[in-house]
């Protein structure tokens, strides 16, 4: 069989050539000695200094970094310049990065400089696609890690530079839509977030269709204004499930746990965690969910549902979802939220048209981060594909 892969562009043909890591690149380890690592003497500088995290976090360009390191940092940290590879070499094995900008780094990586007749670019796409086999044939001490001897026999299949390069820019150009994506991800929850917070603390409010102004909020409980089902969950143990597997979701306090083929419900319902919630996390984790259609809720979450003239159920979820209830919550080992407590947690209530102006402006928002969500992954999965089917 050839050396070749499935997909090339046209205008080049050969085979690849298989090459030694350290027959393509100048290997060096990273320094910070003397430890401890965190001695205030050596940060807080101006120099950027990336770490193992930095690495797995970046998809290939490295430009974040965790710390900043002054001179004394410098003189006992290893500094790499712009263009150079950092690897991962304990814990998560293999990773791999550009760096942006010249950085330093500890010896938990290896810098890796290209030599001029290859494309660095090139090399970093290489070696993200042997993350995985790096990591199998790391060596398994007290943790796996690799080192630079496990890298320099290392070997790859590259063709020329020109080849080289002209895969590198087109993959490129699939990992910045991917980033423009994500940021654009990043955007529209951040706005969501802060919207939320001005509706919900009334300083931003709908008018009628009119344009006249809705009545004022009222406070009420929860028990108030929505219907409790709890009496209607049931738990299935795993195997239980297994014995119905389907495309049904079946519920557990946070979030979708299996998918079976019977159900409890089929209508819109509001899920807030019971036991085992994000309830002091409320700001960054949701406490509630929403549900449409079919599925099946266990006993460690509460089901609720809209009073029809009174609420709305997107509503009560975008009230509840990033509401602080922890005032209402039993301590002990594991925290939970009874019923009784829950019934009484107090609701800004507007009138049922506001409610719903409010619900379709947060659920257009909602579609969009989802519609962005896929996009990414679209796009995550063609790039996947593409290096499956470009490289040897």
């Amino acid at each position: 069989m050839l050396n070749v892969p499935k997909l090339r562009f046209g205008e080049f043909e050969g085979e690849w050539v298989e090459k030694r890591l350290d027959a393509i690149c100048k290997i060096e380890r990273g320094r910070f000695s003397p430890r401890p690592r965190n001695n205030p003497i050596y940060y807080n500088g101006n120099i950027p200094f990336v770490q193992t995290s930095d690495i797995v976090k970046a998809k290939g360009r490295i430009l974040n970094y965790s710390q900043t390191l002054n001179e004394k940092g410098l003189k006992v940290s290893k500094k790499f310049n712009k263009g150079t590879i950092l690897i991962t070499i304990a814990a998560n094995i293999g990773y791999a990065g550009v760096l942006e900008i010249d950085m330093a780094c500890p010896d938990s990586l290896i810098g890796l400089t290209v030599k001029d007749e290859n494309s660095n670019y090139f090399i970093n796409y290489l070696l993200e696609i042997e993350q995985p086999r790096m990591e199998y044939l790391a060596i398994d001490n007290a943790q796996k890690n690799i080192n630079i001897e496990f890298l320099k026999p290392y070997k790859l299949n590259l063709p020329q530079k020109q080849e080289q390069q002209i895969i590198a820019n087109f993959l490129t150009s699939i990992d910045q839509k991917i980033n423009q994506l994500t940021q654009k991800k990043t955007l529209l929850e951040s706005y969501k977030k802060g919207v939320m917070q001005k509706i919900f603390s009334q300083e931003l409010r709908f008018n009628r269709d009119d344009g006249g102004a809705f009545e004022d909020w009222e406070e009420k409980r929860l028990g108030e204004i929505s219907e409790c089902l709890d009496n209607l969950r049931k738990p299935l143990n795993s195997e239980e499930r297994q014995s119905i597997q389907g495309d049904i979701p079946y519920w557990g306090a946070n979030n979708i746990m299996d998918y079976i083929n019977d159900y409890l419900f089929d209508e819109t319902i509001i899920l807030l965690a019971e036991d085992g919630g994000n309830f002091n996390e409320f700001k960054t984790r949701p406490i509630a969910n929403i549900s449409y259609g079919k599925c099946w809720v266990n006993n460690h979450t509460h089901v609720l549902r809209q009073i029809n003239g009174i609420s709305n159920n997107e509503f009560l979820f975008y009230s509840l979802v990033h509401k602080n209830i922890t005032g209402y919550i039993s301590g002990g080992t594991r925290a939970k939220l009874i019923k009784s407590e829950m019934l009484k947690i107090k609701i800004n209530l507007p009138s049922v048209p506001e409610q719903q102006k409010i619900s379709n402006f947060l659920t257009s928002l909602d579609q969009k981060i989802t519609q962005t969500t896929q996009q990414i992954e679209a796009m995550k999965s063609f790039k996947k594909g593409l290096l499956q089917e470009m490289f040897v």
